[in-house]
């Protein structure tokens, strides 16, 4: 992505990308509502990086120069920033800059808070009520009216062939306490496919980057409903994720993902949130985190172990070292927003989210300017309409 034109009226933007998926885009989603000039600025990190990129560091040392996006005058305005390995370099950038530098970083920062302008975060995090923190109720997302268009006119006549309505399935990966592994791919696979077969309609199923090799297979073999299907791929043009988005009828997102469940709620279409564990390991109904022995099941792998080593940080350890999930799944199926699958239909389709609005408008308040939110609560269209197409079908 080029830089646009530095503008004197406007903050500059510098947007710095992170070495996770969800991560980039909310720091891009922030980016894009704000309106102003951006520059995105990615990195290679090195390998020892976790060694000297400290909470309280002002450096580049954890990431090859060589290979990364050049950092020099003129400098920013405004930083937005995700993800532990990028602290040092905003501190650094700022304490270059001959001028203030804002920074706002997105999800839970290890430096302490004082340290930013505004931290937009989101309840799996638990920080605390402060003056400079946010507290969001989902994600950012770049679930966009205009995206959503031009991704439906990509993939429109490409999937035509398949049955209405369509079900999309957002696959995620091993997330904390919770592994993706070949069982819960079968059962996802399974479990699609009866929701298709039982409306008439097909699936449009995409995986991630997180997303194990053998998971992926073993979900692709376990469907037999009408399907297109889509392996990730770093970088991928073709990438049809926004287009099986916008052209979903209804979505399946797996529930070890925020951004994924927070875009699926953000088209205003039923969402279904699948649950990657079953048992003492589920992600509902009690609670998994309580598990005191490592999974013993035959096929056991290393992400079992790493998944049950989260669970007892998240119950014996500072709370800061985890992110409790299950509160944005409460979040949404008390809300109405979602609810398990298998468990019925969401009661509350099309209820906008307001997040990226709010973040937007607190970021602006950093300069002194009139919050977004004000004019973009006006638009009176439903969601689903503004995205194009009949919800529910």
């Amino acid at each position: 992505m080029t830089a646009a034109p530095r503008d004197p009226r406007r903050p500059h933007v510098w947007l710095l990308m992170a070495h996770r998926a969800g991560d980039n885009s909310q720091v891009l989603a922030l980016g894009e509502a704000l309106g102003w000039p951006f520059e995105v600025k990615r990195f290679v990190y090195n390998r020892y990086e976790v060694l000297v990129n400290w909470p309280f560091s002002s450096w580049l040392v954890g990431i090859d120069k060589s290979r990364s996006s050049t950092l020099s005058p003129p400098w920013p305005d405004l930083i937005i920033t995700a993800g532990r390995r990028n602290e040092p370099i905003a501190r650094w950038i700022r304490n270059r800059a001959g001028h203030r530098v804002r920074v706002v970083h997105l999800g839970r920062p290890w430096a302490k808070l004082e340290g930013w302008d505004l931290v937009v975060t989101t309840p799996q995090y638990r920080l605390p009520r402060v003056a400079n923190v946010l507290h969001n109720e989902t994600s950012l997302h770049r679930i966009v009216p205009e995206r959503m268009a031009d991704a439906r006119a990509k993939w429109e006549t490409r999937l035509a062939a398949l049955p209405r309505p369509y079900i999309a399935v957002l696959v995620g990966g091993d997330s904390g306490p919770y592994p993706f592994d070949v069982a819960a791919g079968t059962r996802l696979g399974r479990d699609a496919s009866a929701l298709a077969q039982k409306l008439g309609g097909s699936l449009l199923v995409t995986t991630s980057a997180r997303t194990r090799l053998a998971t992926t297979e073993a979900l692709f073999a376990a469907i037999d409903a009408p399907a297109h299907c889509y392996s990730w791929r770093p970088n991928d043009t073709e990438n049809p994720y926004f287009g099986f988005l916008a052209l979903a009828d209804r979505i399946i997102a797996s529930g070890d993902s925020v951004s994924m469940m927070t875009e699926a709620c953000a088209t205003g279409r039923p969402v279904y949130l699948f649950d990657t564990g079953e048992g003492r390991n589920s992600m509902r109904g009690h609670d998994g985190h309580d598990v005191d022995s490592a999974d013993t099941r035959p096929g056991f792998q290393r992400g079992h172990l790493k998944a049950w080593v989260y669970r007892q940080t998240l119950r014996y350890g500072p709370q800061r070292l985890t992110r409790d999930i299950r509160i944005i799944h409460r979040q949404l199926v008390q809300s109405g927003r979602a609810v398990w699958l298998g468990e019925g239909e969401p009661a509350q389709v099309g209820l906008p989210l307001r997040d990226l609005e709010r973040a937007a408008a607190a970021v602006r308040a950093l300069f002194h300017e009139t919050p977004l939110v004000e004019t973009a609560q006006q638009d009176p269209a439903p969601l689903p309409e503004r995205l194009g197409g009949a919800a529910g079908k």
